[in-house]
């Protein structure tokens, strides 16, 4: 709007909701206008959850969240992570709305910020992202990287901010450019796999799909993750969960792991998140790298020049309970500290914004005992609603709700997803019975039922086959909880029954075995008189496989190392890539036909 009035009846300077005025005039005259209550309910981005059609949430205990209502009105919230997803994109645009019409009727009408993690893909784990639902399904990003094709991602990251946008969502919680450099990392299903040089442009690629040139009123901003890279992890293990807090570089090769995120900012890469780990052996403080002042402010912001927001990972500062169990706040290295410590501490290093959290009183108590100037608190502030205004969330925050349902999981979007997930699929080893010939006998496990029929006679038994597909997940170990089991990591070696049962239905028939590699599997077991064929897939549904089984040239090519041995995974370097003693299958492998 252009309004030629300079207040409201409130006595309000209402000239930043001038969109003919610069974004940093717009700033400075609503950061003038607001308290500092005001300005610490910015510094938080918390859950939210959407209510029963679309209508605004009550509290909800079983997840620890207040009332919208509450949080918005009351707490001055304005920056939310929406979990899970409505019945229809209709329903979830018109729950935007209603939440946005609420922010509004606040003193100042700040608008709100939505963000999400991933949610185009086959993902599981509900700490990390959604599975695909109503929005158009594409391959992981390492079945992206599998492909390797800037172009297509560009193009996937422009059908995703399209996706978001139709239904109100504006902040990207991705994409991560981590390195996979330790092969028995629990989050590598995310990355762009192991090459620093790819994951950079294949990042760069993704941040240009979903902000555009310049981040404006069609953008979806993006937050890259982990910075300075969070592969490096000592044994493997995730620093979501105390046991794996260290980052080790035993090759001394940090530098190795800021490659990618050097690229996404020259990109223009609006937000940045640091990695829970905690360096250790490093020149870098021993703690964790949201605490970690040598890393945000001298790394990031000195070294490459970044001026972007910079957000903590979620639960930095408060313990939690999550799916019924109790999680110590991620405070590695500061552990010893109160809260109010830790995020004072936070501050300094030079974060913005503090994800999975709501605690704006602790802030404000800060300011008002000294510990944080109101100077420091304006420094963030603007940063924030700079990104707002740029936006154009204060100028029309509202989305056509009508029209969401036809720009969601559209026909064009879904066939362009079924297309990737074809793509990406790597055949690894093939004795020549690929590709499969149609109207054949097939003896199926883990494929989607409905599907055979399409390409040949489903049998019950191995024995009543041609060929049997077996579909495996790649392994992991059980841990004590249900949310450390969403994050796979541990051994990557198959149990003995399921290697035995695998052997025994090739020693009846032909078997194709296809693996899902959220992470690399040892596939040494399959490779001797078991399997004929394997094929390695990121994220594809039964249609995408048996397209490329039955005849469409399989293209990917591995974006990690396959190790041949647990011992070989667990004497490379966590910090180095390609430091696999005689990998099974090297980097870049993929056959076709």
């Amino acid at each position: 709007m252009t309004s030629t009035s300079s207040s409201d009846s409130a006595g309000i300077d209402t000239r930043f909701r001038d969109a003919s005025l610069p974004i940093a005039e717009r700033v400075e005259i609503l950061l003038r206008q607001m308290t500092v209550e005001e300005k610490a309910g910015l510094f938080f981005q918390t859950m939210i959850l959407m209510g029963e059609a679309g209508r605004l949430a009550d509290a909800n205990p079983a997840f620890g969240l207040p009332s919208t209502k509450e949080m918005v009105v009351t707490r001055g919230l304005s920056h939310f992570n929406v979990l899970g997803m409505a019945p229809s994109a209709k329903i979830m645009a018109e729950w935007q709305n209603r939440l946005q019409e609420l922010a509004r009727s606040t003193r100042l009408g700040i608008p709100i910020t939505l963000s999400s993690d991933p949610r185009h893909s086959f993902t599981d784990n509900p700490g990390t992202g959604f599975a695909a639902g109503a929005f158009s399904e594409w391959p992981e990003p390492l079945g992206l990287a599998a492909i390797g094709d800037e172009a297509l991602v560009e193009r996937f990251a422009d059908i995703a901010r399209q996706e978001y946008t139709a239904v109100g969502l504006r902040l990207a919680l991705h994409p991560q450019v981590d390195v996979t450099t330790e092969s028995r990392w629990a989050r590598q299903v995310g990355t762009f796999g192991e090459d620093a040089e790819l994951s950079g442009r294949l990042g760069a690629a993704y941040v240009r799909g979903f902000q555009g040139a310049e981040l404006g009123r069609h953008s979806v901003s993006t937050m890259t993750k982990h910075f300075p890279g969070g592969g490096p992890q000592k044994d493997g293990e995730d620093p979501h969960f105390a046991y794996g807090r260290e980052q080790v570089y035993p090759g001394n090769n940090q530098e190795y792991h800021l490659i990618p995120f050097e690229k996404v900012i020259a990109a223009g890469g609006s937000q940045m998140m640091p990695y829970y780990g905690m360096p250790v052996g490093t020149d870098w403080e021993e703690v964790g790298f949201g605490f970690n002042r040598s890393v945000i402010t001298s790394l990031l912001r000195e070294r490459f020049g970044f001026d972007g927001i910079v957000c903590s990972d979620w639960g930095l500062l408060s313990d939690s309970d999550i799916m019924g169990d109790h999680f110590p706040a991620r405070a590695w290295g500061v552990e010893h500290l109160s809260v109010p410590e830790r995020m004072a501490k936070a501050l300094e290093a030079g974060v913005d914004q503090f994800g999975g959290e709501s605690i704006s009183s602790v802030l404000v108590e800060l300011v008002e005992a000294g510990t944080i100037s109101e100077e420091r608190l304006d420094v963030s502030a603007r940063r924030l609603l700079r990104e707002k205004f740029a936006l154009g969330l204060f100028d029309d925050p509202f989305v056509d709700a009508e029209r969401a349902d036809a720009i969601v999981g559209s026909a064009e979007f879904r066939a362009e997803g079924l297309a990737a997930q074809r793509s990406s699929i790597t055949l690894l080893a093939n004795s020549g019975v690929l590709p499969l010939t149609r109207g054949i006998r097939i003896y199926c496990e883990g494929v989607d039922p409905g599907v055979i029929a399409d390409y040949g006679v489903p049998v019950p038994t191995p024995e009543d086959a041609d060929v049997a597909v077996i579909r495996l997940h790649a392994p992991f170990e059980r841990r004590a909880t249900t949310f450390e089991n969403h994050f796979h990591a541990g051994s990557l070696e198959f149990p003995d029954e399921v290697v035995a049962h695998v052997r025994g239905i090739a020693a009846q028939v032909t078997t194709v075995l296809d693996v899902f590699l959220d992470r690399p599997a040892i596939l040494t077991p399959f490779t001797s008189g078991s399997a004929s064929a394997i094929t390695g897939n990121f994220g594809a549904s039964s249609t995408a496989l048996f397209d490329v089984l039955f005849g469409v040239p399989p293209v990917g090519r591995l974006p990690f190392e396959l190790p041949s041995s647990s011992e070989a995974a667990a004497a490379r370097r966590p910090d180095v890539p390609f430091d696999t003693a005689s990998p099974l299958y090297p980097f870049g492998h993929g056959l076709t036909y």
